[in-house]
């Protein structure tokens, strides 16, 4: 009997202090292990898969506006400008990245599940309320397709996009480029869908309605097959937290930010305006509806090898040229007018202007201040809110510059410009991020036994 009171009175004395150590060494152990990113693996690749159904669903509608433009221009809203009816898409777009702030905090917070869902029930309500917009009432399309579908789209793409960043490290350029690729593809699938519908007797209620089914089925799947593998970034005090203000101190990323909003404030124009361009030259109507479609094509492309060749040599090393060449390409678009230059332009510009975007939340993984990448969630968030400024504004200022008469050679000139100034702030801070490369890739190497 005097034997477990012993054992049980050592136990005592010693028993917490031996059972702290041991659950700080697990707790330690624990973190080491999440730190240690899979690279791939099921669960890994089916979140890559549920992230491009998102994208697929969010920015692939996005990238699919101008058959609406040109829908909307020649038959159900004559009376408003090429400027407002681009508002429409520019609002929905604005709200994509603009919702990407708050998004990117819930998401480092732990909420990516509440995020996904209620963005999806908000878009799908939107898109059926789309579907019963009368024509001639501009606001009914604009608060349903602009500011509803934006707003869902918005609460759930980035998060998608980030939880890469919980499975992949070295990959990782290569793991969002294949979620990114999903809104190529949604590029590809929706104009052709949308074209047929709406030129028959069915038209545009059941067109809308059609993709809101699709996306139904593609969401429903998302949700279940997409998980989180780290814990929810914790709040400390200690001053190891990268916060807001951090974030707007670090003077590299403030211009890699204005570089690439610079970028994106021009490199849509084409996919807004190039199917009216293409229909006003007197291109064959039959080939005009599949002109967005082969630029998504190539985009597929364009947003995939590119990301594959950043791992290697990093992303502004790919995210440079590509905005260089799509400066150029985009006055090819002057070229547009036969069956054979409409090819031409989509398949270069779409390739080279979908490595652009799809590098551009990559590269904000280059200025990452924690080994475990917990602060890529608010770099992201930040990028985001930025560029929603410029994709709200850019094509209605491109519209604008068209005008009625339609005055091709002046938003084609903006929209090179900008994209060409764009390259030039990233050109600025070339050499600092590949320092910053160089030396997060000894430290990795030296904490490798």
């Amino acid at each position: 009997m005097g034997s477990p009171d012993t054992g049980s009175s050592v136990q005592s004395r010693q028993g917490p202090l031996s059972s702290k150590g041991c659950a700080l060494n697990v707790q330690a152990n624990s973190e080491n292990h999440l730190q240690d990113f899979p690279e791939g693996g099921l669960r890994a690749w089916l979140t890559v898969i549920g992230g491009t159904m998102v994208a697929f669903c969010t920015f692939g509608v996005v990238q699919s506006f101008g058959v609406y433009q040109d829908y909307y221009g020649r038959m159900t809203l004559t009376e408003h400008s090429p400027s407002q009816i681009s508002l429409i898409g520019s609002m929905q777009v604005f709200f994509v990245f603009a919702i990407g702030l708050p998004a990117g905090r819930l998401f480092d917070a732990g909420y990516f599940h509440h995020c996904l869902l209620s963005g999806s029930i908000i878009y799908l309500l939107s898109i059926f309320m789309l579907s019963l917009a009368q024509p001639h009432h501009y606001y009914q399309n604009l608060l349903s397709q602009g500011v509803g579908m934006g707003v869902g789209m918005g609460i759930m793409f980035i998060p998608a996009l980030t939880i890469t960043s919980h499975y992949f490290q070295e990959r990782r350029s290569m793991a969002m480029g294949v979620v990114i690729s999903g809104s190529s593809l949604g590029g590809v699938i929706y104009p052709v869908l949308l074209n047929n519908i709406f030129q028959r007797t069915s038209g545009f209620k059941w067109g809308v309605r059609g993709v809101a089914f699709m996306d139904l089925c593609l969401l429903l799947i998302a949700n279940f097959i997409m998980r989180t593998r780290l814990p929810p970034k914790q709040k400390v005090t200690s001053g190891g937290d990268t916060t807001f203000s951090d974030v707007l101190k670090d003077v590299p990323f403030l211009i890699y930010t204005f570089g690439t909003f610079m970028v994106f404030w021009g490199v849509f124009v084409p996919f807004f305006y190039l199917q009216l361009y293409a229909a006003l030259h007197g291109v064959d109507p039959i080939f005009t509806k599949y002109s967005i479609t082969i630029m998504n094509v190539a985009s597929v492309f364009g947003r995939t090898v590119p990301n594959f060749i950043a791992d290697y040599c990093g992303p502004l090393n790919v995210m440079i040229p590509s905005a260089l060449i799509s400066a150029a390409l985009i006055f090819a678009m002057f070229g547009a007018t036969s069956i054979a230059g409409v090819v031409l332009f989509g398949v270069f510009y779409g390739f080279f202007s979908g490595g652009m975007v799809s590098i551009a939340a990559p590269a904000a993984g280059s200025f990452v201040t924690h080994q475990d990448s917990s602060d890529l969630g608010i770099r992201i968030g930040v990028l985001s809110f930025a560029l929603a400024f410029a994709l709200l504004t850019g094509n209605p200022i491109a519209g604008a510059l068209l005008t009625p008469r339609h005055l091709w050679h002046r938003p084609l000139i903006f929209a090179a410009a900008v994209v060409f100034m764009g390259a030039c702030c990233h050109i600025m801070i070339w050499k600092t991020i590949s320092k910053r490369r160089k030396s997060k890739k000894n430290m990795t190497a030296k904490e490798r036994p």
